[in-house]
């Protein structure tokens, strides 16, 4: 019997001491994993490097689409440019045919200054010719190894000159107009009558 009540006590102290720890204590147990969970996991991971891969199939996409439209923007620049050259070019050969015809033939200009001025007027146009032929060279050529961007950068720079030589042949067309017309009054008045 005194086994008995030694076990007795020894199991009520125990039970006393769990319970009384047990409020403060935590059980550490064996992990538990949910198969469920993993599956759908590894499931959203191939999801993911499905959609990471169409997206970098996109982004190749979209820059080969960049570079397609920068080069079709470039050859419409050249286009421009060759069409403002022409355009100045045709302003260079009426101003040639119709107002250098009209100041050469006028009786107000000393046969001196029409040689000044056919030597002046012929300067800009063969500088004109020359910077066309540069540009059909440009343009034809396989030679001049030149990127879409290059050859749109000279075009664009060729075309400011030609609306330069058009600005400077305006000016000088101007310039012996006015001077004409002061000869031709200067004439007037010189050859007046007087009635007084």
């Amino acid at each position: 019997m005194k086994n008995k009540i030694k076990k007795t006590i020894l199991s009520a102290t125990l039970l006393i001491l769990v319970s009384a720890t047990g409020t403060r204590a935590t059980a550490q147990g064996m992990p538990v994993y949910d198969n469920t969970n993993f599956i759908s996991f590894m499931k959203s991971l191939v999801e993911s490097a499905k959609q990471t891969s169409n997206l970098m199939q996109t982004v190749k996409f979209l820059k080969q689409q960049k570079e397609n439209i920068d080069k079709v923007n470039n050859v419409i620049k050249q286009l421009k440019a060759v069409k403002e050259l022409a355009e100045n070019n045709q302003r260079l050969y009426q101003v040639m045919q119709g107002d250098l015809r009209d100041i050469l033939n006028s009786p107000f200009i000393k046969p001196d200054e029409v040689t000044r001025i056919s030597d002046s007027f012929d300067a800009i146009l063969e500088n004109s010719i020359a910077a066309m032929e540069y540009i059909d060279q440009i343009l034809s050529s396989d030679n001049m190894k030149m990127t879409d961007a290059e050859r749109a950068a000279v075009l664009k720079e060729k075309e400011l000159e030609s609306k330069e030589m058009v600005a400077e042949i305006e000016a000088k067309t101007k310039r012996y107009r006015e001077i004409i017309a002061f000869r031709e009054i200067q004439h007037k008045i010189n050859n007046r009558e007087t009635n007084y």
